[in-house]
């Protein structure tokens, strides 16, 4: 068969997928659905190894996001148990210092607890020689977040009232980093996940641009928009996506299982929105990346 021959018939062929009737977008759209499927098609069982590839890629970012949002949400709660204890003077006028502190920024919470129920508590847990009570009132303040504790003993520390402050400082500090070393986890790998997507996406869709540069050219030369041959690489870049992300997560929610067993064994709340976060945020990372890589593949290697 001579070029001359075979380029008539795929002149031919590429003209019967054109849509005749402009009027109608939904034509339209139909013949680019059906140039994304057979871009699809043509790539056979690279499709396989593609999938596999985003889905283990997506299974990651997955498992550490949702990790880390497990990890936020202990670092949330036991944040939350933690109280700062407010020693007052012998002469405090009680009442007015706890109006003061309730009155600060950030504050949640004031106990009162008196110095003789202080002594009586501790005198029931160890044995204490029979002396005076040394122990004055005391005030447990709690913050709404960890990260106002020192705004709030600040603020607290020169009531006229208080003599004293105290609080897990060291714990705090640690509950601190360990949440912000997860959040930088996360954001590492969602950059990793990104530039993995895009570099596989586009040299798939490299190599479907040449496999089908031959008729490409020819809708060129017929005078085809340049959107119409730009969908359906794009399109199939995104259908790989999603297509990963829907297989990433089944693992996903075995991850999920686990971590949620560990919330029950330690008795912390999760965070009730957690698995359709990552189940959303996977999908949309999968697709977006995809379809951007896909893009960028075609402005590259695609001079329309």
């Amino acid at each position: 068969m001579t070029n001359g021959t075979r380029r008539n018939r795929l002149k031919q062929k590429v003209k019967s997928h054109l849509p005749k009737d402009w009027l109608t977008e939904l034509r339209i759209a139909y013949r680019i659905g059906i140039e994304t499927v057979k871009g699809v098609a043509q790539a056979g069982l690279i499709n396989i190894a593609i999938i596999t590839t985003m889905a283990a890629i997506l299974t990651i970012f997955g498992a550490i996001f949702r990790t880390t949002l497990s990890v936020s949400s202990m670092v949330s709660a036991m944040g939350n148990v933690l109280e700062i204890s407010a020693y007052l003077k012998p002469d405090a006028d009680i009442n007015a210092t706890v109006g003061l502190i309730r009155d600060i920024e950030h504050v949640k919470g004031v106990k009162y607890i008196s110095r003789e129920a202080s002594w009586a508590e501790l005198k029931r847990e160890i044995d204490v020689p029979d002396v005076k009570n040394p122990l004055p009132d005391t005030l447990h303040i709690k913050v709404d977040d960890p990260d106002n504790i020192e705004f709030v003993m600040n603020r607290v520390k020169v009531i006229p009232g208080v003599a004293d402050l105290s609080y897990a400082k060291d714990l705090v500090a640690k509950f601190q980093m360990i949440n912000k070393i997860s959040h930088t986890i996360t954001l590492v790998v969602v950059i990793i996940a990104c530039i993995l997507t895009i570099t596989i996406i586009n040299n798939t869709i490299e190599l479907v641009i040449q496999s089908r540069k031959e008729e490409i050219e020819i809708m060129r030369l017929m005078g085809v928009s340049n959107w119409y041959i730009k969908s359906p690489l794009v399109l199939q870049g995104a259908i790989y996506g999603f297509m990963g992300a829907l297989v990433a997560i089944i693992p996903i929610n075995i991850v999920q299982g686990y971590l949620q067993k560990m919330h029950e064994f330690f008795m912390m709340p999760a965070y009730s929105y957690s698995q359709g976060l990552v189940v959303f945020s996977i999908l949309l990372i999968g697709v977006l990346f995809s379809a951007g890589g896909s893009f960028m593949s075609i402005k590259k290697h695609l001079q329309v």
